[in-house]
């Protein structure tokens, strides 16, 4: 259902604007797909820490993995515990620490926008 707004309110935006404007505004280009905003969040100034987090978070994976390979390996409760909670514990951190970066699309999301109001704004009204 909001696609549908979404769809109205764009094709509202683009009757709105004139032809300079909308050619303008196509130069920019569309939302790039998903998997080009995800490979973006490991660019530019602050890529590094989006590097760092997803290195982390592999260890922490392949650790949740091995743990419990000797989780299932284990011969008695005790040790089936001591290899399982920890497993448990690194995945849900691996989880997690994938799950940091979804706020930085979002974002990236937003600015795109942003810039292109900016852009719209900058041209200044038009006299009609």
């Amino acid at each position: 259902m909001s696609t549908n707004i979404t769809d109205d309110l764009d094709r509202m935006i683009d009757e709105a604007l004139d032809a300079e404007e909308r050619e303008l505004l196509g130069a920019i280009g569309e939302e790039p797909g998903y998997f080009k905003q995800v490979w973006g969040v490991f660019g530019g100034p602050i890529g590094w820490i989006s590097w760092l987090l997803m290195a982390a978070q592999l260890i922490m994976f392949g650790a949740s993995i091995w743990m419990a390979m000797r989780f299932f390996a284990a011969s008695d409760t005790l040790e089936a515990l001591h290899w399982g909670i920890p497993s448990a514990t690194l995945l849900i951190l691996a989880t997690m620490t994938k799950l940091t970066l979804w706020p930085t699309l979002q974002a990236n999301r937003v600015i795109r926008e942003v810039k292109r109001l900016e852009l719209q704004v900058a041209r200044g009204p038009k006299d009609k």
